[in-house]
């Protein structure tokens, strides 16, 4: 008989379709005094399932993740027990310093969580981009949850 955790354990397309969902998600780092640092976060998940996002330059996770890349993303939904479904990934974060990789970033996660499309770069955006840098969080590990197909039987 499979465990609880397998049940509710979800498949590779279910996580997928999940993150593509999800608007926020919250990226934990690691604080130079021993605690964690989590701050909410826009993203978009490519093909390969890298996660990308975009911040200042100057930001406190920006500096954690220079000092260690590992971190921890996690996204959940649900407002009762029975309908809760979340996704924690762990793994490790390159900072990509390059502007027109920023504005790539920026498109794409503006365009998933507005549905609006940029076409053009004016210079406002350009000079904003000037200032921020992009996490690329490679997956190392998946833990999931959803416990709607517990079909209410806890």
């Amino acid at each position: 008989m499979p465990s609880r955790r397998d049940l509710i354990k979800m498949t590779d397309d279910e996580r997928r379709a999940f993150a593509a969902e999800a608007k926020t998600a919250t990226l934990v780092t690691n604080g130079k005094d021993g605690y964690p640092h989590a701050v909410a976060m826009w993203f978009y998940t490519d093909p390969d399932d890298v996660v990308w996002m975009t911040t200042y330059r100057k930001s406190q996770k920006v500096a954690n993740l220079r000092r260690d890349s590992k971190a921890a993303l996690h996204m959940e939904s649900g407002t009762t027990y029975d309908v809760l479904k979340g996704v924690l990934i762990r793994g490790d974060v390159e900072i990509v310093d390059d502007v027109e990789v920023v504005l790539d970033t920026l498109k794409k996660v503006t365009g998933k969580n507005t549905g609006a499309t940029i076409e053009n770069v004016d210079d406002g955006m350009r000079k904003m981009a000037g200032k921020r840098i992009v996490m690329k969080f490679t997956p190392k590990k998946y833990t999931s949850w959803d416990h709607t197909k517990l079909g209410g039987a806890y």
